[in-house]
């Protein structure tokens, strides 16, 4: 719950409720299945059926007197139904908390309504002068602190502490142990107590309290909602070696069962509530859904419910939700009873019987005093206190499988036997807490500390890829190569494989080089539908077209990185990637010589351009490309690239990669690239004051600058580029160079074309007009 601000200024408004408990859910829930079970039977109650309703409490006192004003004061406040005639309420299955029940069972008092509690034990209850109406069908606590002091005298743990709740649980519970304890030669270190609104600060008091003492057995009374927060901050602190004696308010309580808990919880043992069966009990729970609880969060369907709600789910040994059950079958065979009454033989006045149209609270709590049945084998009756028949399983906390905690029975305290002989205790089955050191779970192994006993040790987490699969492993073994530890360091589980496949980056990388590709045949097919106009004449058409051809296999070729590395891709990747960027370079090389061999041409006696016709450019292409292909050649034939497992870059992953085979050859081939771009520049720089208001000598500068820084910065960023990252880059630098050479040598000469044809003439082009 959420306290209001109470500064005594203005009127304080009412204490919310805040977050949803899966295992009150579960008891509310029992209650439903046991009343439509009674509902629907033909033997107890035929022909007449059971309502309820519901209020929620908030496990909190104040909150649950609101709730019984509430069920008392009915749908309005101006009056109440119980002052004229019989009520409609005739009993409550109430409440969980000894602190609630109290105030409840006060408030229903006076309308003599009688109240059954599922999991109020405090032995202040028991008093049938100050609780006339109350029952419950759990025991008091005076049994259980009775079972804890056997239960240390069994140990011989002679020197405990207490920690209890704010509340009348924890303080009559306390005040119980420390009578049974008088005389037994067991005394108590420490007395803590956690406060009701819990405050941090306080509560790490308490645990440098428990650290400090030397007192190792500590003795806990109090309810799951204040215990959380403190075991919270208990657990952070990294304490250890601690033996813990629960009260049955949380010794089964199923928020503690998750691994985390375990190094610090492991070993406890304390008296639970008897266990029962409700056979329909789970399949009952899986029929909620949001439709019958509008107000439920929606949930999406795929929720797994023994991992997201485990409280909720679990229905293997139900105590409590057995409790709710034996309760509302209470009610109903003594209102069976009290309707079976025959006429001159009933219990009040003038042997008279109820009125079963007009029945009254306190006539059922006459039939409740006296009601004895059986259920699940088990036999329900009251003593003059109210109490049930005390009786206890002993419980202790026991790693799973899993690593998780489990509920393991390992005794019985029967309060019916002769005193002395109540509890009955296993040992052989009993895991406690060691002395010194706590066990070392899997995952981890045992580290003596130096200068103390071998019993001594301190438990240190398996290094990764190294695993420890037993209890108190002296060392952890080593992974396989292609394996590697999990995160707990029990198994070793097969490494991740990564390669850069069609995820979000390499989707994006195929989607980029698709569109690069296709606005280069784009730019193609605009050339060629403009092939006779000057500007296209003019820049060497054939040539142009022969740029553009090998830009969409340099595009193109970049899909060949992506995916699982291959014999047949890992050859291909580099081959196809520097062959057609020779391709490239080259045409464009050639396009250079002309451009500078024209404008030079135009000096008298100058005759160079017969040197570079169409012919000749080809033979320049061929060549120049050819040498490329005769150094891929030799690299395929004596060291092709080929997939190689890469375990050592990063130890937890199998980086799937492709091995160029050999460097010399793979830094020859991008050498060589780089050998033609080089020249390219500087032969337009050359070329770059000529004449013309379309110099294409700048241009071709432009993409050769932007190709070279974009290689340049591709070597240092290729080298320290991790896994697949490495291939990314690769693709980037494709990609990046591609787009630049596309766009300095074609962007240009299509905006004429398409934006200012006007433009478009020889005059303009060779910057003749006026």
């Amino acid at each position: 719950m959420e306290m209001p601000d109470l500064n005594c200024t203005y009127k304080p408004a009412p204490v919310q409720c805040n977050g949803f408990d899966p295992r009150a859910f579960r008891w509310a829930l029992t209650m439903r299945l046991a009343v439509e079970e009674i509902n629907n039977s033909k033997d107890l109650l035929p022909n007449h059926t059971l309502g309820y309703t519901i209020f929620d409490s908030c496990a909190y006192p104040l909150t649950g007197q609101r709730a019984a004003l509430a069920i008392l004061n009915g749908p309005g406040e101006v009056s109440s139904p119980l002052c004229a005639e019989a009520a409609p309420l005739i009993a409550v299955i109430g409440e969980s908390g000894s602190a609630q029940s109290i105030v409840v069972s006060r408030i229903l008092q006076p309308f003599r309504i009688p109240m059954i509690s599922y999991f109020s034990s405090c032995a202040c209850l028991s008093d049938r002068k100050e609780f006339p109406t109350f029952f419950r069908v759990i025991p008091s606590d005076d049994y259980q602190v009775k079972a804890i002091a056997q239960l240390l005298q069994h140990f011989n743990w002679t020197w405990v502490g207490v920690v209890r709740g704010d509340h009348a649980y924890g303080r009559f519970a306390l005040q119980g142990l420390l009578r049974e304890l008088t005389g037994t030669g067991v005394c108590v270190a420490y007395q803590e107590m956690i406060p009701l609104l819990y405050e941090r600060q306080r509560a790490l008091k308490i645990i440098n309290v428990m650290r400090t003492s030397s007192a190792r057995v500590v003795v806990v009374f109090s309810a799951e909602g204040e215990l959380t927060p403190f075991l919270s901050d208990y657990m952070e602190q990294n304490i250890t070696g601690i033996q813990w004696i629960a009260s049955e308010a949380w010794v089964t309580s199923s928020v503690f069962t998750g691994s985390e808990y375990y190094p610090f919880l492991g070993g406890t043992i304390g008296f639970g509530i008897r266990q029962g069966q409700i056979p329909a009990l789970r399949d009952y729970l899986m029929t909620v859904d949001p439709w019958h609880y509008p107000s439920m969060p929606l949930c999406t369907g795929h929720e797994i419910l023994k991992e997201q709600h485990s409280a909720y789910m679990n229905t293997s040994s139900p105590r409590i939700s057995y409790n709710v059950y034996k309760g509302v079958y209470a009610i109903a065979h003594s209102l069976h009873n009290l309707m079976h009454c025959e006429t001159g033989q009933g219990p009040f006045k003038n042997s008279s019987c109820a009125d079963i149209n007009n029945t009254y609270p306190w006539q059922l709590q006459h039939y409740l005093q006296d009601v004895s049945f059986t259920i699940s084998g088990e036999e329900v009756n009251f003593d003059e206190k109210g109490d049930s028949i005390p009786s206890y399983d002993l419980i202790n906390w026991q790693r799973g499988h899993e690593g998780n905690i489990e509920f393991i029975n390992v005794g019985l305290f029967d309060g019916a036997n002769e005193a002395g002989k109540e509890l009955l205790i296993q040992d052989t089955m009993i895991m406690l807490v060691s002395v010194c050191s706590d066990s070392c779970p899997p995952g981890s192994r045992k580290a003596v500390r130096p200068g103390e006993p071998l019993c001594c040790f301190d438990c240190v987490p398996c290094d990764s890829g190294k695993i420890s699969n037993e209890t108190d492993s002296i060392d952890c073994m080593s992974c396989p190569e292609d394996f590697w530890s999990n995160s707990v360091g029990t198994h070793c589980i097969p490494k991740v494989v990564e390669f850069l496949s069609h995820d979000a980056m390499g989707v994006s990388l195929t989607v980029i080089a698709i569109v690069g590709a296709c606005l280069t045949v784009s730019v193609l097919a605009v050339f060629l539908y403009h092939r006779n106009t000057p500007i296209v004449r003019v820049n060497n058409s054939e040539l142009s077209f022969f740029i553009l051809l090998s830009l969409t296999l340099c595009f193109l070729c970049a899909l060949v990185f992506i995916g699982e590395p291959t014999a047949w891709s890992c050859m291909l990747r580099h081959t196809a990637f520097s062959i057609t960027f020779s391709l490239c370079i080259s045409c464009i090389l050639g396009k250079t010589l002309v451009v500078l061999a024209a404008f030079t041409a135009t000096r008298p006696g100058n005759n160079i351009m017969k040197w570079l016709g169409p012919s000749q450019q080809r033979v320049i292409i061929f060549s120049c490309t050819l040498v490329q292909v005769i150094i891929c050649a030799a690299w395929l034939i004596y060291a092709p690239p080929l997939p190689y497992r890469n375990t050592q870059y990063q130890r937890s992953k199998i980086i799937l990669e492709c091995s160029v085979g050999s460097d010399l050859a793979f830094w020859c081939v991008l050498g060589y690239i780089g050998l033609l771009a080089c020249l390219c520049f500087v032969l337009a720089f050359l070329a770059r004051k000529l004449p013309g208001n379309f110099n294409e000598a700048k241009y071709i500068t432009f993409s050769m600058l932007i190709f070279c820084a974009v290689w340049l910065a591709f070597v240092p960023a290729y080298v320290s580029s991790p896994g697949k990252f490495t291939v990314a880059v690769e693709i980037f630098a494709i990609l990046a160079s591609s787009f630049g050479l596309l766009l300095c040598l074609f962007a240009p000469k299509c905006y004429i074309i398409l934006v200012k044809p006007e433009k478009n003439t020889k005059h303009h082009l060779m910057g003749k007009e006026k």
